[in-house]
């Protein structure tokens, strides 16, 4: 009887290592700091997660800003679960990122805009986010839509 020393001891089929398929369904996607972190700034500023949840990821006024704003919960929706539709970034400098995030819940969008710096241990940090004012819904027909003062 001849022995196989290419496979473990009490294994009975053929397959080699190297034809067993992949556990990962998908190949995991890289997303880009500005993704990463709206997905996290949404997270505490719809009372997902605690605002320390940042502490690491934040510099400057960053943490201040959040922390003044994640107890009023701005971007908690009633019924929908939030979540980031659109986020763009632009690097107008080397190792700085301004993104703006359209973040929507249901029928209501609200805006998000945040400021990323990489550090010299290359890890990006917040430094500053703003939230866009909600504008209360349109009206379709002109007939309800009130007029100018002086008409």
């Amino acid at each position: 009887m001849s022995v196989n020393r290419t496979r473990p001891a009490g294994r009975h089929d053929r397959r080699r290592p190297e034809t067993v398929p992949s556990q990962r369904r998908t190949p995991q996607r890289m997303l880009r700091p500005h993704h990463w972190f709206a997905e996290r700034l949404l997270a505490v500023l719809s009372g997902q997660r605690p605002v320390h949840w940042m502490l690491g990821h934040t510099i400057g006024e960053a943490y201040d800003q959040l922390a003044e704003l994640a107890p009023t919960t701005p971007l908690r929706a009633r019924g929908a679960r939030p979540v980031v539709r659109q986020c763009h970034g632009a690097q107008p400098a080397p190792g700085v990122v301004e993104a703006c995030a359209s973040i929507a819940a249901g029928e209501q969008v609200r805006a998000m805009a945040f400021r990323l710096e990489q550090g010299p241990d290359l890890r990006w940090r917040c430094a500053a986010v703003e939230l866009g004012t909600p504008t209360p819904p349109t009206r379709s027909s002109p007939s309800t839509t009130p007029g100018r003062p002086g008409d």
